[in-house]
């Protein structure tokens, strides 16, 4: 049982391990602001479902990228927020949008949809981080 809990600790303090946990507690966060905004843009003020999505999502987006730039990636980024950084950002978060849909459609035609939006919000979890991590908040190099 020590070994397990040591093997747990060491494997907790690798920086990339601290990174997805960050990421996922944003990503967490930001699912909670999808929801309200789309909520209020739907119901409250009567706007469309494909536009009160589009909103939300691009609200969601905006906050996750904020949050990343100031805790996540605090290193990568300097916390300094740039235009270009955000539109990169943001690209990549719609690459992961497609492949959460993607995932979505292929799997439910093999499993409980339930269980097919697992796996879609695993699979776009793991492509935003790859996105964030190796493109959008990649170490500058030295020199």
């Amino acid at each position: 049982m020590f070994k397990l809990l040591q093997t747990a600790e060491t494997w907790l303090r690798h920086p990339t391990v601290t990174k997805m946990i960050s990421f996922g507690i944003i990503g967490v966060a930001n699912a909670v602001i999808d929801f309200g905004v789309f909520s209020i843009a739907y119901q409250a003020l009567n706007v469309p479902i494909v536009p009160a999505n589009v909103a939300a999502w691009m609200v969601a987006v905006s906050c996750s990228y904020v949050m990343n730039t100031m805790i996540t990636f605090r290193a990568e980024s300097g916390r300094v927020l740039r235009w270009k950084d955000y539109f990169v950002f943001a690209a990549s978060g719609f690459l992961g949008m497609i492949a959460n849909t993607a995932t979505l459609l292929v799997l439910s035609k093999v499993m409980p949809v339930y269980a097919a939006k697992i796996c879609a919000i695993f699979t776009a979890f793991i492509v935003n981080f790859a996105m964030s991590h190796f493109v959008v908040f990649r170490a500058k190099p030295r020199g």
